[in-house]
């Protein structure tokens, strides 16, 4: 059962703090497909799972050491953030990577994994982030519109976060929308 939510994002701080809230709902194993365009914020939302999860060290694009852990600082599990733009060999590549924690104790946030790593879990969290810059997006009345945003108009960005497996059968994937 595939279970999601839509939010819009108008800000790199919201994109931010929608990681932290997302991280709320992680644990241990939890795996989390990260989706969009180079730019549209994947690493931002990392940022703010990492601080959520209360981890060590500044979470950045891991795309030249391809994957990197981030120890927890506390009682939470780890992170494990990966770049998977330069595997090709799908689950091949991601075994190779000599990661120093398992992953069933962290939480692995994959960047560019669709097509590639779904195989970790049968469980997993897709996050799908969409500029909607050029796009038929209507500001409504649920949207609260700034002179920030208004200038800010490329920071908008459209983010599904789609649940997929029985663990995400009974979260409320809605609370996400703050």
């Amino acid at each position: 059962m595939d279970v999601g939510t839509r939010i819009t994002v108008t800000s790199p701080d919201q994109m931010r703090d929608l990681g932290r809230r997302l991280a709320k709902l992680l644990r241990p194993g939890d795996l989390v497909l990260l989706t969009g365009e180079l730019g549209a914020g994947k690493t931002t939302l990392t940022r703010g799972l990492g601080e959520g999860l209360g981890v060590r060290g500044a979470v950045t694009s891991p795309t030249f050491v391809i994957a990197r852990v981030h120890p927890s600082l506390g009682d939470g599990p780890p992170l494990v953030h990966v770049d998977a733009y330069r595997l090709n060999g799908g689950l091949d590549e991601m075994e190779d990577l000599d990661l120093d924690v398992s992953l069933p104790d962290s939480v692995v946030a994959v960047e560019w994994g669709e097509g590639k790593v779904e195989g970790l879990a049968e469980d997993r969290l897709h996050v799908v982030i969409q500029r909607t810059v050029g796009s038929d997006m209507a500001v409504t009345d649920t949207m609260a519109v700034t002179d920030t945003m208004a200038a800010d108009v490329d920071d908008v960005r459209d983010v599904v976060v789609t649940g997929v497996g029985t663990r995400w059968a009974g979260e409320d994937l809605a609370s996400l929308a703050g």
